[in-house]
């Protein structure tokens, strides 16, 4: 708020009850922090009409939405109806990504939420230079599906995802153990019967 003014400013002074709910159950426990991010976003329209984005990532270059169903959709007159289609068109003319969470959603399907966002960085991360783009190619998948997997995957899900042996997929696994952006969870001391992802490889995907 203290670089905020005008417009923006009276935007960040509001009830942002919907963004707070966004915020703790999607963003934060998928980026694992909140640097680097922008509430109410300004942006201009096609019209020439100022628009805000309740959270901007700039590195994913994505506009995250908390909408409510009765003020998005139950009563909703038709030119507001025209004007929502007419802003994500203005957003996606701006090169960004809109992704919109309903309030039913965060309050009911958090995990299904957080999934969502874990795919759209595995997708998107690497062409916005987030990181993943600096492994191999292997590498760069296992962690990718991995992120669908928080809490642990095996290794004959790395030879599905790869269609490799279980010893070249193994390999793989070594490499990213030795990178730090897995390790082994459940087993003895002596065997490992699978993996998950590290908040290393997150913080990678997020640019950290």
């Amino acid at each position: 708020m203290r670089s905020a003014s005008g417009q923006r400013l009276e935007m960040l002074q509001r009830d942002l009850t919907g963004t707070r709910k966004l915020l703790e159950t999607v963003i934060l426990p998928v980026f694992g922090t909140f640097d680097g991010l922008f509430l109410e976003y300004e942006m201009m329209s096609l019209s020439g009409v100022r628009l805000y984005g309740d959270i901007f990532h700039p590195k994913l270059r994505t506009v995250f939405e908390e909408e409510h169903f009765v003020t998005h959709a139950e009563k909703i007159t038709r030119d507001r109806f025209a004007f929502e289609r007419a802003r994500a068109r203005s957003v996606a003319t701006l090169g960004l990504i809109y992704f919109p969470y309903s309030r039913d959603e965060l309050e009911k399907k958090a995990e299904f939420c957080q999934r969502n966002l874990y795919e759209l960085v595995g997708r998107v991360g690497h062409v916005s230079g987030m990181g993943l783009s600096r492994l191999p190619v292997y590498e760069r998948e296992v962690l990718r599906m991995a992120l669908f997997h928080r809490d642990c995957f095996q290794i004959a899900d790395v030879k599905e995802w790869l269609q490799l042996q279980h010893e070249a997929s193994r390999s793989v696994l070594r490499a990213l153990e030795a990178k730090a952006f897995i390790e082994p969870w459940g087993g003895g001391a002596k065997r490992c019967h699978a993996f998950r992802i590290t908040e290393k490889a997150v913080h990678l995907l997020n640019g950290k």
